[in-house]
């Protein structure tokens, strides 16, 4: 998902794909432990994506107090 996209997101959808992402890495990291894991490269697409969508809230965040 690209920042652009992320930025277009109201701030309850960005919780819910903030959610879903930590979900999805959670699975990800179990199939990796029991060595079930197809696409380890999702992984780190995966973390991206939280990285991008924690990166937003914050900046929101801050563009409110100073606002």
């Amino acid at each position: 998902m690209k920042a652009s996209e992320i930025r277009e997101l109201t701030e309850t959808e960005l919780r819910q794909k903030l959610s879903d992402a930590h979900r999805e890495l959670f699975n990800l990291r179990v199939q990796q432990s029991s060595g079930r894991l197809e696409k380890p490269s999702r992984m780190r697409a995966v973390k991206r994506d939280l990285a991008r969508i924690e990166t937003v809230i914050r900046q929101q965040a801050l563009a409110k107090r100073t606002a």
